[in-house]
């Protein structure tokens, strides 16, 4: 689910955690992405050009649950 904080972005970093999470592919669920609460504790990061790729370049892991393919 797209933010309105980030409109027009999909993917969005925890900087806390190095993860990448896809908004559009948000796992809601009791214990997935959390992205509220990431957003809420000013750990939320985007990435320009908004894609995979940059975050991946930017050291970021993929979301096990919103992106699957972790390598932790």
């Amino acid at each position: 689910m797209r933010r309105p904080q980030y409109p027009g972005k999909r993917f969005l970093g925890n900087i806390k955690s190095k993860e990448v999470h896809d908004l559009d592919n948000e796992d809601t669920s009791g214990s997935g992405c959390q992205i509220d609460e990431i957003i809420r504790a000013g750990h939320a990061v985007t990435f320009e050009p908004d894609i995979l790729f940059e975050a991946h370049s930017q050291g970021y892991d993929n979301c096990a649950k919103c992106l699957s393919g972790s390598h932790r």
